[in-house]
């Protein structure tokens, strides 16, 4: 696509953003919905009848990679990200310094096992990395 051609909004690449938003949200349809949907019950302790009250909540899913994309163009465009391989480092330390430490409130500070932790981890990792090569690839 030409560079005339991509939305840029506020010095983002929007297209970018959001592709990356739909990536986030894959990753996690693909960890939680397909692949460890029954490790993911095990680990909280839940059943699919405890859950079915919260079902509600589903509508806010799309929210939370949307944030992450935008952040992470916010981000990228202060730190004048030009590359993959930066995109990549700065991914990481994000996740690093700020998502894994976020994420590790609940394991402290309640009784969650940490296969849960670690699950939630790598999900989130993989979705900050792969949001990470797509905002900052798409130029």
């Amino acid at each position: 696509m030409p560079q005339s051609d991509i939305v840029y909004i506020a010095g983002d690449n929007w297209l970018a953003v959001l592709a990356a938003a739909a990536a986030i949200y894959a990753i996690g349809f693909l960890i939680y919905g397909l692949v460890f949907s029954g490790l993911w019950l095990k680990l909280t302790g839940y059943t699919k009848e405890q859950l079915q009250p919260h079902s509600w909540k589903m509508f806010l899913s799309p929210v939370m990679p949307i944030l992450t994309a935008i952040g992470l163009a916010i981000l990228f465009k202060l730190a004048r990200v030009d590359n993959i391989a930066v995109g990549v480092v700065i991914a990481v330390q994000i996740w690093f310094f700020l998502v894994l430490p976020a994420r590790m409130y609940n394991f402290v500070y309640s009784p969650e096992k940490i296969g849960h932790l670690v699950l939630d981890g790598i999900h989130l990792l993989l979705g900050i990395l792969v949001a990470g090569v797509i905002i900052a690839g798409w130029r």
